[in-house]
């Protein structure tokens, strides 16, 4: 048996397939470049946010964005009950940023650039873009909850470079990470 055969579980009639790890699973995405966003709402005791490398497009038309908020995250009675809310996308220098609003237990918007919208969303200043969208639909998955936003506003800034993580691991996106 070679290693690929080791490695790689195959899809066989009448095999019912088996169920990998949690930590397995892990070990899978930690080598799958992920986008870093904070997500931010109103709360009814403030601001709520909290980093998130789970968003994704789904649709341009209409507009339909997604993310997933773990069960254990203190920002999920607020994404519960929220009908907005804020997806900003960070730029490279905002790692401090992302591992801020990935702390428990501190208030992640001391000290933080950010203004409200007119509609009382924050919106986080210095990043690449940032879109403020409607909550669809929220859909229990696993541990998590699946939100899907409707885009209804948005902000670019085409001068940042993205800042990703993989790896566990902050990285920056720019032309100097270019293949072709």
């Amino acid at each position: 048996m070679s290693a690929a055969s080791e490695s790689y579980a195959l899809d066989l009639p009448g095999v019912a397939p088996a169920e990998i790890s949690a930590e397995r699973f892990k070990t899978v995405f930690r080598n799958h470049p992920a986008g870093v966003a904070v997500i931010t709402l109103r709360g009814p005791d403030g601001p709520v946010g909290f980093t998130a490398t789970s968003v994704f497009s789904i649709s341009a038309e209409p507009p339909l964005l997604g993310f997933s908020v773990a069960g254990t995250s203190s920002s999920l009675p607020a994404v519960r009950t929220a009908s907005s809310l804020v997806i900003n996308f960070l730029a490279a220098d905002q790692a401090d940023l992302a591992t801020r609003f990935a702390r428990k237990n501190v208030d992640r918007f001391a000290g933080v650039d950010w203004l409200p919208l007119p509609t009382g969303e924050p919106v986080l200043r210095g990043g690449t873009a940032w879109v403020r969208g409607h909550i669809e639909q929220r859909t229990p998955a696993g541990e998590s909850l699946l939100v899907v936003v409707r885009a209804v506003l948005a902000d670019h800034d085409a001068g940042q470079d993205p800042l990703v993580y993989v790896d566990r691991a902050y990285h920056q996106l720019g032309q100097h990470s270019r293949l072709g």
